[in-house]
């Protein structure tokens, strides 16, 4: 059932597989705060869509025909504002996860995650958060080129702020979730996740994430 004076997340979805768009969208679309504004089954139609529709977030299978996922993504992370991107995958895609990692994705989700799972994913991708199945963490870490994961030895070199910083972070809260939880304005989170990327010497919030979940201890 729909939620009455709720605006919706705008979603885009992508996957050549017609059925699996077509009951993501149903699941997505139930309670009324994601609307699927379109749906592309290769990586040239998602282009197209995203620029028409400019919605906040866009799920992506990495394996499509013509253009593929990455080569999507890549092309749409170079736009002044694209839209939160996120790998739909499956467990065998380990490698072009990976590489998706590397262009900048902010999510990454199993297509076989439960509803509500999706549904709180999509609406943390676009408040800002970072999203990780943790089915797929420990699978991904090995994958990753050395220089990007370098463990306690990075860590050790948060403050103790930047360490809850970072621990919230890693488990998908946004800005706004994290200014909320630690008593700080979102400015100033912003800043702290700044810093934290910088000490950690990787990208974005995903990177950051993966950092925080392989190190041995906190």
């Amino acid at each position: 059932m729909r939620l009455p004076d709720v605006v919706p997340v705008r979603l885009v979805l992508a996957d050549d597989e017609a059925l699996l768009r077509r009951g993501l969208r149903v699941l997505l679309e139930a309670d009324g705060r994601v609307e699927v504004v379109a749906e592309a089954e290769a990586g040239a139609g998602l282009l197209e869509v995203v620029r028409r529709h400019r919605p906040d977030v866009a799920l992506v299978d990495v394996q499509m025909p013509g253009m593929d996922g990455l080569a999507a993504m890549r092309a749409m992370l170079a736009w002044p504002d694209p839209p939160a991107l996120a790998v739909l995958t499956t467990f065998d895609l380990d490698d072009y996860v990976a590489a998706a990692l590397e262009l900048g994705a902010q999510g990454f989700l199993l297509k076989d995650a439960e509803p509500d799972a999706l549904v709180r994913a999509v609406l943390d991708l676009a408040a800002g958060g970072a999203v990780l199945d943790p089915r797929i963490t420990a699978r991904l870490l090995p994958k990753l080129r050395p220089s990007r994961l370098r463990g306690n030895a990075q860590l050790a070199t948060l403050s103790a702020r930047e360490r809850q910083v970072l621990e919230l972070l890693a488990n998908g809260q946004p800005n706004s979730a994290i200014a909320t939880a630690l008593g700080l304005s979102e400015a100033t989170v912003k800043s702290y996740v700044s810093t934290v990327l910088t000490k950690l010497g990787v990208e974005n919030r995903v990177q950051a994430a993966l950092v925080a979940h392989q190190v041995d201890t906190w």
